[in-house]
């Protein structure tokens, strides 16, 4: 058998095809890489772009303050490039435009409205032209703390209020309403105490993304922790919250970007989604070619002249499928690994993949090549699969082409079946091959696509699928005629 898997992997890897697969798929690791290294677009914090503040100008133009059919028309256009005018004064993506955007609002907008109105209120004017020179003046210094605090300061009193207003109410439902309330305050100033703490300006970067995130998990939390018997899907939708807020904990308590996508390993991480169809076209040209060339060749007959039975001949082409999986897994691994370090460096594979597992109900830190084995042992079945439907039509058919698109064909159908499965929830379907061929779904407790599945009933599921096709193959190749061939 052993002599039978060498001769095999010669051959393959004597065919230029399999090198023609690889330079390709490395070009494009390279391309993707640097697409990732010189293009990634930067997001801009300014609410406006120029073209748009040109138009609002020239409009503006046309308009008359004091004729009151284009007053409030021209207070809106003002207000806005007022707070634009403002934000240019600080650097794109400073904590100072944020500011501006959510704090100066208001405040540009009712001092415009009482400068254009018909009744003049001097000391609303005042009142509003000494906190609009308040904030500039904390903007001025670089102080967002002062405005965190203010925020901070505003959220305890809505507590105390909120908590004042549960004391003297005597109403159930209003109760539970008030509790509700007074968590989702309480969530509010956890986020500012951490943005204290921690010492994270406004702004546009991971760790405010993290605090969002924190932020919106946490809610969705507290709206499903406190529900009893609840949906499948509903169910999902919590475990997501969960680890959504887990996850932005830890970026927040650690400073680490582990979410970052722009680096080496960024790309690691989603390798297999990255590259995952050039891995399947290594997989499916190797395994349906594997035997339905020799018929298309001749050379079937020289095979089956060996002391080898038909059943080892077909196993160990089988095999043989099987050791290329775990080649092209591994060579692809290895070229993103060369030229992502190339063109990253090699610092960010110091920080580790951080997953929230379900099971132990805490954070795991896990290294990065740790990480991507797990990934690979459950993808296995879906690869193994996918190459023994090839496997099997090349057997049976004995036509390359064919063999080759129908696993295309079931693997392009699969995610479209598996979203149409779970939307209308079909439960028949969970014996079916792609609802259980990807094990990722399991990874750290998580729930699968459909109620009532889990590893065991995929595993059995998967080697019905394999026994069944392999079977078929090895019946079919042993009563195969090649008299004629």
């Amino acid at each position: 058998m052993s002599r039978l898997i060498k001769n095999e992997l010669i051959k393959i890897f004597k065919k230029k095809s399999i090198y023609i697969a690889l330079v390709i798929i490395l070009g494009y690791i390279i391309l993707t890489n640097c697409i990732y290294k010189f293009y990634t677009p930067t997001i801009s914090n300014y609410s406006m772009s120029e073209e748009y503040v040109n138009s609002l100008k020239r409009e503006i133009e046309t308009l008359d303050p004091e004729n009151p059919a284009d007053t409030s028309i021209y207070i809106s256009l003002k207000t806005t490039l007022d707070i634009y005018e403002i934000e240019k004064k600080y650097e794109e993506n400073s904590w100072q435009t944020y500011i501006v955007q959510t704090e100066l609002g208001t405040i540009v907008s009712e001092k415009n409205t009482l400068e254009y109105s018909n009744e003049k209120n001097e000391q609303a004017m005042r009142d509003l032209q000494e906190r609009y020179d308040s904030i500039i003046e904390k903007l001025d210094k670089g102080d967002w703390k002062y405005f965190a605090q203010e925020d901070l300061n505003e959220v305890n009193k809505k507590i105390e209020n909120l908590q004042k207003q549960k004391e003297n109410t005597i109403d159930k439902q209003q109760i539970e309403q008030l509790e509700i309330s007074i968590k989702e305050a309480e969530i509010e100033k956890q986020i500012l105490d951490y943005r204290l703490e921690k010492d994270i300006e406004y702004g546009n970067n991971y760790l405010n993304q993290a605090l969002d995130t924190y932020s919106t998990s946490s809610q969705n939390v507290l709206r499903f922790e406190d529900k009893e018997d609840l949906n499948y899907e509903d169910k999902k939708i919590y475990n997501q919250s969960i680890k959504d807020k887990e996850e932005a904990k830890y970026i927040i308590e650690n400073k680490q970007n582990i979410n970052k996508t722009d680096d080496l390993r960024g790309i690691l991480i989603r390798i297999f989604n990255e590259y995952g169809l050039f891995i399947l076209v290594i997989i499916i040209m190797i395994s349906g070619t594997i035997v339905s060339e020799e018929f298309n060749k001749g050379t079937v007959k020289l095979l089956l002249v060996r002391p080898y039975s038909r059943t080892k001949i077909l196993l160990s082409k089988f095999i043989t499928s099987f050791i290329i999986i775990l080649f092209t897994l591994v060579a692809v691994t290895i070229m993103q690994l060369i030229v992502g370090g190339i063109l990253f460096g090699f610092d960010s594979l110091s920080i580790p993949v951080i997953q929230y597992d379900f099971n132990i109900q805490e954070i795991v830190s896990l290294n990065i090549f740790a990480y991507l084995g797990i990934q690979i042992i459950a993808l296995l079945p879906f690869y193994i699969l996918i190459s023994t439907i090839a496997f099997a039509c090349s057997t049976i058919f004995t036509n390359s082409a064919l063999a080759m698109t129908i696993a295309f064909l079931g693997y392009m159908s699969s995610s479209i079946i598996n979203s149409l499965v779970a939307s209308y929830k079909i439960d028949f379907m969970r014996f079916f091959i792609t609802m259980n061929w990807d094990f990722t779904q399991y990874l750290f407790g998580e729930l699968p696509l459909l109620e009532g599945m889990n590893v065991t009933f995929s595993a059995v599921v998967c080697l019905a699928y394999f026994a069944t096709m392999m079977a078929l193959s090895i019946v079919i190749f042993k009563k195969k005629n090649i008299k004629n061939i």
